[in-house]
């Protein structure tokens, strides 16, 4: 397990009983370096969505967690907020609880000259992630999907 996977999965221990106090679930958490600045990003939901004081709420406890256990070396920013209406799905949770939802995916490598897919998330695994587009199954290798997004309808 690398650093940045022992520091989101400490985080994520430290975050559900402050997600479940405030009645909303954790989504996602992540350690990255961005512009040469780490930042610490908790993501939370729940039915109905999530506001900024709730945001607010959650990001205090956290930080007063945190800085009780004091197990991240490197200066940080911690954010808390919503995953957003066009959320990245990561994880086997995010796919799961999105089963039937139309979906972006975006490829390392073109196929028949073309990155982007759109169609209904129809089933994943471990290894392959198959969405329906055009009335046809078209299966993609998670290996090379380089993201995949809930499609914005507007």
């Amino acid at each position: 397990m690398s650093r940045r996977e022992e520091i989101e999965n400490k985080t994520e221990a430290l975050l559900k009983p402050i997600a479940e106090q405030n009645e909303v679930r954790i989504y996602d958490v992540e350690f990255v370096k961005e512009a040469g600045e780490w930042y610490l990003r908790a993501y939370i939901d729940r039915d109905g969505g999530v506001d900024i004081n709730k945001c607010v709420d959650v990001s205090h406890a956290l930080s007063d967690a945190l800085d009780e256990h004091d197990f991240i070396e490197e200066a940080y920013t911690l954010e808390v907020s919503s995953p957003g209406l066009g959320r990245q799905l990561k994880k086997d949770r995010h796919f799961e609880n999105s089963l039937g939802m139309d979906v972006d995916v975006k490829l390392y490598k073109a196929i028949d000259g073309t990155k982007e897919f759109t169609g209904k998330l129809k089933s994943f695994d471990s290894e392959n992630i198959t969405i329906e587009t055009a009335g046809e199954d078209k299966t993609f290798i998670r290996k090379e999907v380089s993201s995949v997004k809930l499609t914005l309808d507007f």
